[in-house]
């Protein structure tokens, strides 16, 4: 059997942060299946600044009993069409973040998708994991530590 010393071991759900976004204690599902990664976001809105692609979004970041929202704003990449497994195609921003996973910060992209019927706000899916040389231990969970990023969190006063 082969090991290798250079990966980090991950559960299937970890406590991340989103730096660059002001985004701490958020919980994540970690998703070998899913090549992109995403966050629950609405009120997506393209901009320019400076003449390059911008969004501005809404990120929902708590659960449903704890609702906690930021808004915020990020480069976008590109436009990237999405087919889930009941293959129903959905079009979504792409922007790119700095993730913090335990003691590790690397860039992610991320797809702008209304996740609110789904228990985790942030899906971590395989090409994160890939660039944070990350191996996905399935009988695990929170195996990292929280990574250590303040964020100020304003309460949201409606439905997530």
């Amino acid at each position: 059997m082969k090991t290798f010393d250079h990966l980090t071991v991950i559960g299937l759900r970890e406590w991340v942060a989103l730096p660059d976004l002001g985004v701490a204690g958020l919980r994540a599902k970690i998703d070998t299946g899913a090549s992109t990664s995403s966050l629950h976001a609405t009120e997506v809105e393209p901009f320019e600044r400076d003449g390059q692609p911008w969004v501005r979004f809404t990120a929902h970041l708590g659960s449903v009993v704890q609702l906690r929202h930021r808004r915020c704003e990020a480069p976008l990449v590109t436009m990237k069409t999405i087919k889930s497994s009941n293959g129903h195609a959905q079009t979504r921003y792409v922007i790119r973040t700095s993730l913090a996973l335990g003691d590790g910060v690397w860039e992610v992209e991320f797809t702008l998708a209304c996740r609110k019927s789904m228990r985790y706000r942030l899906l971590l899916g395989s090409k994160a994991l890939i660039h944070g040389q990350l191996v996905v231990n399935p009988g695990l969970k929170y195996v990292q530590d929280k990574p250590a990023f303040p964020a100020t969190l304003s309460p949201v006063t409606g439905a997530a």
